[in-house]
């Protein structure tokens, strides 16, 4: 099976660059930056007989092209399914080996099982069949583009989910607020307010439990 690369520079991956495999998965996971929330990974092999235009790195897409691309990605691929870390998991084993579990649990949901998976990073998680990582592969192979689509489609429509459920009671809006500005403030100036950041969140996620102490810690 040939492997469809996106159009990317040409001192990116080759898009002459062929593995000899039948399926190939391609793997990416969404949440490692986010101080809120699990880590969701996505494994998807794509049918070469419905090819998919237009896939591209899930941050370099707009909301409405993620969504709707999400769906052709599951109407069209031979396989896709999504795989998870909780936040207890995270704090137990780290964010690295959640991610990479999260991936392997996603690679494990296919059916039928890839020959080989190209995931996006610098690393691979431990998987039943061959693997390959391939740095910024989000942005250049269409099969990795793919994952991140879903990956991230997945993850925001839960973390939404997760804001409704918890605006409904008014008591939650200050604990969700400031969990918001904290997201925000990555976004914007990426780890440099790291610390600053852990200490609202911790006081968010503080007040949050002295409303409801059963919510998850």
């Amino acid at each position: 099976m040939s492997v469809q690369f996106c159009s990317v520079p040409a001192n990116q991956i080759s898009v002459n660059q062929t593995y000899p495999y039948q399926y190939i998965a391609g793997v990416d996971e969404v949440g490692r930056g986010p101080l809120a929330g699990p880590v969701v990974a996505a494994a998807v092999i794509l049918d070469p007989a419905r090819p998919i235009e237009g896939l591209a790195d899930s941050k370099a897409l707009s909301e409405t092209r993620r969504e709707h691309l999400a769906e052709l990605i599951r109407e069209r691929a031979l396989a896709w399914a999504i795989g998870r870390a909780e936040c207890e998991e995270i704090d137990r084993i780290n964010i690295l080996q959640a991610s990479l579990l999260a991936m392997r649990r996603a690679v494990l949901g296919l059916q039928p099982q890839p020959e080989f998976a190209l995931v996006d990073g610098n690393r691979c998680p431990e998987l039943p069949c061959q693997s390959e990582a391939i740095i910024k592969g989000d942005a250049s192979v269409a099969v990795i583009s793919a994952a991140s689509i879903l990956a991230k489609v997945s993850r925001d429509r839960e973390m939404v989910a997760l804001e409704q459920a918890l605006t409904i009671e008014p008591e939650y809006a200050e604990a969700w607020s400031m969990m918001s500005t904290v997201y925000l403030n990555q976004v914007r100036y990426g780890y440099l307010n790291r610390d600053q950041g852990l200490i609202l969140a911790r006081e968010a996620n503080d007040r949050a439990l002295a409303i409801d102490p059963n919510l998850p810690r």
